[in-house]
């Protein structure tokens, strides 16, 4: 934060420079006053003077201040010499004079090195913290001192921090308007979380502490959080995800803990007639027929064991209408707000049910539990891959090897594998219930193709040329047709053929009401026999095919199907086995007039 002069060959700080001038026009201004006052022999309190520059220096520069209050001493002693000597009492006053001089630079270069000793332990300290520390003026809220720590963290240097003040660190208005509202009142704040901005204009968040060293001198500690931050993010939006697949499937669905009803869908409120309120709190063996409490009991205390597969067992449940209903329950165990809890879910045996809708409601159980189960599956997920992230983020704390940190990099791409299949599994069910909606925006074709080709680094694996007009735009869900985009060049460029070539290509007449693009590759091709099957959800390739070196699951064009079939549009296939596949994405011009 300190800018150099050079002189001569020599670097001088600019500090030491403008201390250096002071110095020598105070030590001028002494000399001459002490001249005139001598030769005059005027009483004046000349020697006194001397005392002003012999202080500022050991005060900044304890050592060689003090070979400059010697310097001062001797050219007082001099030129006082000079003009009343042989005067014996004037010449044992003047000696006496120059040894105080001494003296009081002495002085006042051990209490200056004593206060540099302890400054500079409180700067070791400060650079050496694993702590972002920033100090800041609180009236102007210019920057005065930053650590190392924090300068890596955000991405600045000394120097880029030093031009800006702190309210600029922050990423939005309504985050530095909350800060000041919390500077203006508090001398101490301690769990201030917020976002700030990187150099490169990136999000971090943060948690902020702040304490006041002087009146205006502000002491701030940064830490960050960004990772604890966006996994608590994640898990929430993946519990609130839940919640709203619960709410909608057709499978009914309850939450026991502390043997007491803590949740229900509903589906199960439906089942059985009572509402909301009535069920929550509820003892759960009220509703069960008494010859079927010890087996409700039983298996509620088989899934609490984690060794053992879950539970199953046919229940009959007393409902409010006081009739009986038969029902199919499969019992696990789970975390609902970081409490052991057991959750069961509940198939209805009808008495009578065609075969058709028999056929309906088989279908919407297994959704219903395909999404149960996967969110099963991506709970524990989340403590692997944060510990995962933690030993990766400090290797030497806690002992990791770089061989240790090749296998868990492996580990981590596998665990982030099966959180995107889990997570299709949790998309496909929620299409499947119908409540998915469009938001629809006028976006660039070409941009997000772009940004979708950067972002999955697939111009690194293969030629991808692209034949669209540079002005395309589509009126259409951005996010869901990223979505359908990124499926189909991810499985052009996995399936194709070294030399791996993929083109997309928009063609499309004024007079047509669709947009037509089209993704094709030089791949190894797909029979007519299944060109229907790999839409289908967890189709997988037929034994002894060349595919079979590929992912086995199908989520992602069982999605993109369906995405593309809200838009009122249609992909079509054209596939020349080992010779080439050709994905054709067809939606409507113009958006609905009811969206």
């Amino acid at each position: 934060m300190e800018r150099n002069i050079r002189i001569s060959g020599y670097s001088i700080s600019h500090t030491d420079l403008i201390r250096f001038i002071i110095i020598a026009a105070l030590t001028l201004f002494c000399i001459l006053i002490t001249t005139f006052s001598i030769s005059r022999d005027l009483e004046t309190i000349y020697a006194q003077l001397f005392y002003f520059p012999i202080i500022y220096a050991t005060y900044f520069y304890p050592q060689r201040g003090l070979y400059f209050a010697g310097g001062c001493a001797i050219v007082y002693e001099m030129f006082a010499y000079i003009y009343i000597f042989p005067d014996t009492g004037g010449m044992i006053y003047v000696t006496l004079q120059a040894l105080l001089f001494v003296c009081i630079g002495a002085m006042v270069a051990y209490v200056s090195e004593k206060l540099n000793t302890s400054e500079s332990q409180t700067r070791s300290i400060v650079e050496k913290s694993q702590l972002g520390i920033i100090l800041f003026d609180k009236n102007d809220f210019s920057i005065r001192l930053s650590n190392t720590h924090l300068e890596h963290m955000l991405g600045y240097t000394a120097e880029d921090l030093a031009k800006m003040t702190f309210p600029q660190l922050f990423a939005t208005q309504q985050d530095q308007q909350r800060f000041y509202d919390a500077l203006g009142p508090g001398e101490e704040i301690a769990n201030f979380e917020t976002l700030f901005l990187t150099r490169k204009k990136e999000p971090v968040w943060v948690n902020l502490s702040w304490n006041r060293i002087t009146e205006n001198l502000i002491s701030c500690t940064v830490v960050n959080i960004n990772a604890f931050k966006l996994a608590k993010l994640a898990a929430d939006e993946i519990d609130a995800r839940y919640k709203q697949v619960s709410d909608s499937l057709p499978t009914s669905i309850i939450i026991i803990r502390n043997q007491m009803i803590v949740y229900a869908n509903p589906s199960f409120t439906a089942f059985s007639g009572y509402e909301p309120d009535e069920l929550l709190g509820k003892d759960p063996l009220t509703l069960i027929h008494p010859d079927d409490q010890a087996d409700f009991t039983k298996a509620c205390q088989l899934a609490e064991t984690p060794s053992l597969p879950p539970a199953r067992s046919e229940i009959r449940f007393l409902i409010k209408s006081k009739k009986t209903r038969y029902a199919t329950l499969f019992f696990s165990t789970i975390l609902q707000d970081e409490s052991p809890a057991v959750l069961i879910n509940l198939v209805d045996i009808p008495e009578r049910e065609s075969t058709q809708e028999r056929a309906q409601l088989d279908k919407r159980r297994k959704r219903g539990l395909i999404s149960t189960f996967a969110y099963e599956l991506r709970t524990p997920l989340q403590p692997i891959m944060g510990y995962i992230n933690l030993l990766m983020q400090d290797p030497e704390k806690y002992g990791v090897t770089e061989e240790t940190r090749l296998i868990l990099d492996r580990c981590a791409k596998s665990v982030d594998r099966e959180s995107q299949i889990i997570n299709q599994m949790l998309e496909l069910s929620v299409i499947g219930t119908g409540k998915v909606s469009l938001e629809y925006t006028v976006f660039s074709v070409p941009e997000l193709l772009k940004t979708i080709i950067n972002a999955g680094k697939y111009g690194t694996e293969a030629t991808i040329t692209i034949d669209v007009p540079q002005d395309l735009t589509f009126d259409a869900d951005k996010k869901k047709i990223a979505t359908v985009l990124d499926t189909m060049l991810s499985n052009a460029v996995k399936y194709s053929m070294p030399p791996r070539t993929v083109q997309v290509i928009y063609r499309s007449s004024p007079g047509d009401p669709m947009h037509n693009l089209s993704i094709k590759d030089n791949g190894i091709g797909i029979t007519d026999a299944r060109l229907d099957e790999i839409f289908e959800p967890f189709s997988v390739p037929c034994p002894g095919e060349n595919n079979m070196k590929f992912d086995k699951i199908g989520l992602s064009l069982a999605i993109a199907k369906k995405y593309i079939k809200l838009h009122g549009g249609y992909i079509s296939v054209d596939s020349i086995k080992g010779l080439e596949t050709t994905f054709g994405i067809h939606i409507p011009k113009q958006r609905p007039e009811e969206v």
